[in-house]
């Protein structure tokens, strides 16, 4: 069952401070849907580190890879001014996922799937 809202950006910060406890050693998917260049995946199934929100510079912050000797190198994809972060939480045969919408600045979305 999903359940779909749009997040206030008076929550973003301690909401994804939470989101990463949660999910610690899960899997995330991160992809970029551009009107120029087309949609694209930035990472697939690679381990989670973290997701946040810094207030300061005015930018979502998403962490993969470095867990294991498959991916040595994190991978970090970062979403500058963001204008609107919609969450899609679905629970279902034991696996937790969140799905995380994000429109950047220039309007361009991000889709950033995160699995326990």
């Amino acid at each position: 069952m999903a359940d779909t809202h749009d997040m206030p950006r008076s929550e973003w910060k301690s909401y994804f401070e939470r989101m990463t406890k949660a999910h610690d050693g899960g899997t995330v998917t991160i992809e970029v849907l551009d009107m120029d260049f087309g949609d694209g995946l930035e990472a697939e199934g690679m381990p989670f580190i973290y997701i946040e929100y810094d207030p300061k510079d005015d930018d979502l912050v998403v962490a993969a890879g470095a867990r294991d000797g498959r991916f040595p190198v994190a991978l970090r994809h970062i979403v500058e001014h963001p204008q609107r972060i919609l969450v899609d939480r679905i629970d279902g045969a034991g696996d937790e996922e969140d799905a995380i919408g994000v429109v950047g600045q220039d309007g361009s979305p991000t889709i950033v799937t995160i699995r326990s």
